[in-house]
């Protein structure tokens, strides 16, 4: 069995204001690294951790290396499929603006659910097929974790359903093809 832990990148500048970052390439703020240095400290204390995952985006590399600062880990493998979706013309705007200005809800060259969940679940599967049961960590975005959950729970929670804190842990086991949630979305901060 593999232990896969969800960890999302902590806050920045932009989570504050509750822009869509997408595919901008924004850095952590000051409480972003507290957040990465708290989630280390959680995760050094609940266990081995074999390998950690990246996303290739300032804010989820430094989270990463971080945490891996915290457990020891020799370095970060970068993954641009655990980047963020892009969310096109929106990104940059809050939520409240693009359902302004596209009150049908379809924004010009925006990735779909669909294309995003065929990307993550191609991640999970190298991700499992290179560690195999090892006890990964993925440092990534809001709506890849969101996508991740989405698949793996049949849809209960996660794309639509769940709103994920900065820095905030979940935590699935993988074993015989099969995933399960043991827990989601939990706050170390």
């Amino acid at each position: 069995m593999a232990k896969i832990c969800l960890v999302r990148h902590g806050e920045t500048d932009w989570n504050l204001l509750g822009k869509l970052q997408g595919n901008v390439d924004i850095p952590l703020n000051k409480t972003g690294v507290e957040q990465a240095k708290s989630a280390g400290r959680v995760l050094s204390e609940t266990g081995e951790w074999d390998v950690i995952y990246s996303s290739p985006y300032k804010r989820a590399k430094k989270t990463a290396s971080i945490i891996a600062e915290a457990l020891n880990l020799p370095n970060v493998v970068e993954l641009d499929l655990l980047k963020e979706r892009d969310y096109g013309d929106a990104s940059g705007l809050t939520k409240q603006e693009v359902q302004n200005r596209w009150v049908d809800g379809n924004v010009p060259n925006q990735e779909s659910r669909e294309a995003l969940r065929e990307r993550v679940v191609n991640a999970l599967d190298i991700i499992v097929s290179t560690a195999p049961n090892k006890n990964v960590i993925i440092v990534s975005h809001g709506g890849v974790i969101n996508s991740i959950l989405a698949y793996v729970s049949g849809d209960e929670i996660g794309s639509g359903k769940t709103v994920l804190k900065n820095a905030c842990v979940s935590v699935l086991d993988y074993s015989d093809g099969l995933w399960k949630v043991d827990f989601y979305n939990k706050s170390v901060f």
